[in-house]
C-alpha cells in the first residue's frame, strides 16, 4: 500500500518547492480560497477538526496543492494516499487508524474507490468509527473502532463519478476552474523567481498563454523554456529561447500540441468533423479513452474547438479555422430541397 506522510515543517524537492503553502501565495481561485480560508480560520478558532472537503477540476489546477496548504495553516500532518492504491478495506482501515486527532486524509482520485472501501468512509465519516468484520463464516463477528477526530480531503478529476452516498458527506464542495491568462502569467513570474531566472514580462504572458490555462503545464513549459534559454548561454528567459522551445516542442499560439492536432485532424479529415465517439478517436490516435477525455479533450471543449453531443464529439468552425481547413456548410436548405406545392 502507497503511503506518503508530509509535516508542515517538511522541505520539497524542486518540483515541490514551486507549491504555495499559504493561501496569499496561492494565484487565482480567488473566490475558492476565501471561502476556504474562512472555513480554515474558523476551525482554528474553535479547536476542532475542518469538516470533509471535496477538491474537483481538470488535472493540474492545484487540488493537491490546496490540500497541502489547508494542512500547512492548519498546523495539522496529512497523510496522502491515492484511491487506486486502496484496493482493500484493511488498506484504508490502517490510514484511518493511524490518524491522529486533528489529523488530514488526502485521497487524490477519490471517484476511483471501489464500494467495498467507500462503505468504511461512510461511519468513518460521519461518525468517527469503522466498523470491521473479524474471523469467518458462524464465528465472524464485527468489531466498531472509535477514531480520533480527522478531515478527510478527497480530490478527483470527475466528480460525476462519485456516488452520492459519499459525495454528500463532504461539507465542503470546492470546484477548481481554469485560469485566465493574468494569472498564469503571474505564476509564471513566481515559479521563474523560485527557479532563479529573470524572466521577460512578455516571455512570462506568452508561457502563461500557451500553457492550457493550467499552472501545472506552465511550471513544466518554464522549465523547458529554461533548458532552451540556457544552452543558448542566457540566463534570462527572452522571447528567442521561448519562440525556439515552442517550435521545438509543436505547441502553437493556442497551447495546442501535436496530439491535439492530431485529434482534431482525425475529426475532420477521418470522420467530417463528427459527430464521432471517442473511441473511433483512440484507435485512431493510439491514446486511451480516459487520457484523450480528460487530458485533451476538456481543454479543446473549453476553446470552443470541440463540442459534445448526445451523438458524439464535433469539431467546431473555429477547429476548421486553426487548421487552416475549410469548413463545410452543412445544414443550408437549397430550393431542389423544398418539397413542391407547399405554399
Amino acid at each position: 500500500m502507497a503511503r506518503h506522510t508530509l509535516n508542515p515543517e517538511e522541505k520539497f524537492e524542486e518540483e515541490a518547492t514551486l507549491r504555495p503553502s499559504f493561501f496569499s501565495e496561492f494565484v487565482g481561485q480567488k473566490e475558492t480560497l476565501a471561502n476556504l480560508s474562512v472555513f480554515v480560520e474558523a476551525t482554528k478558532r474553535r479547536a476542532q477538526a475542518l469538516d470533509h472537503v471535496l477538491l474537483s477540476g481538470p488535472p493540474g489546477l492545484g487540488k493537491t496543492t490546496l490540500a497541502g496548504i489547508i494542512a500547512q495553516e492548519l498546523g495539522a500532518r496529512i497523510v496522502v494516499t491515492s484511491a487506486p492504491v486502496l484496493t482493500r478495506g484493511a488498506d484504508l482501515a490502517k490510514l484511518l487508524t493511524d490518524l491522529q486527532e486533528g489529523d488530514i486524509l488526502f485521497i487524490d482520485e477519490v471517484h476511483s474507490l471501489g464500494r467495498k472501501v467507500e462503505e468504511i468512509l461512510y461511519p468513518a465519516m460521519e461518525n468517527f468509527m469503522i466498523d470491521l468484520l473479524v474471523g469467518e463464516g458462524i464465528t465472524a463477528q464485527t468489531v466498531q473502532i472509535k477514531l480520533k477526530p480527522f478531515t478527510l480531503i478527497g480530490a478527483t478529476t470527475r466528480s460525476g463519478l462519485i456516488s452520492d452516498p459519499l459525495k454528500s458527506r463532504f461539507g465542503i464542495h470546492s470546484r477548481l476552474d481554469y485560469y485566465d491568462d493574468a494569472e498564469m502569467k503571474q505564476i509564471v513570474l513566481r515559479s521563474a523567481k523560485i527557479l532563479g531566472y529573470d524572466i521577460e514580462e512578455n516571455s512570462a504572458w506568452e508561457i502563461g498563454r500557451r500553457s492550457r490555462k493550467t499552472p501545472r503545464i506552465a511550471n513544466h513549459l518554464l522549465k523547458r523554456v529554461r533548458d532552451f534559454s540556457e544552452v543558448q548561454g542566457d540566463r534570462r528567459i527572452e522571447m528567442p529561447a521561448c519562440e525556439e522551445a515552442f517550435r521545438r516542442l509543436g505547441i502553437d499560439e493556442y497551447g495546442l500540441d501535436r496530439m491535439d492536432r492530431q485529434i482534431l485532424e482525425c475529426m475532420i479529415d477521418r470522420y467530417k468533423g463528427g459527430p464521432v465517439g471517442l473511441r473511433p478517436i483512440s484507435a485512431v490516435v493510439g491514446e486511451e479513452e480516459r487520457t484523450l477525455e480528460d487530458h485533451y479533450e476538456s481543454y479543446m471543449v473549453r476553446i470552443g474547438l470541440i463540442n459534445r453531443t448526445p451523438s458524439g464529439r464535433v469539431a467546431t468552425e473555429k477547429a476548421y479555422q486553426i487548421l487552416e481547413k475549410s469548413y463545410p456548410v452543412k445544414g443550408v436548405r437549397t430550393d431542389e430541397d423544398a418539397t413542391p406545392g407547399l405554399f
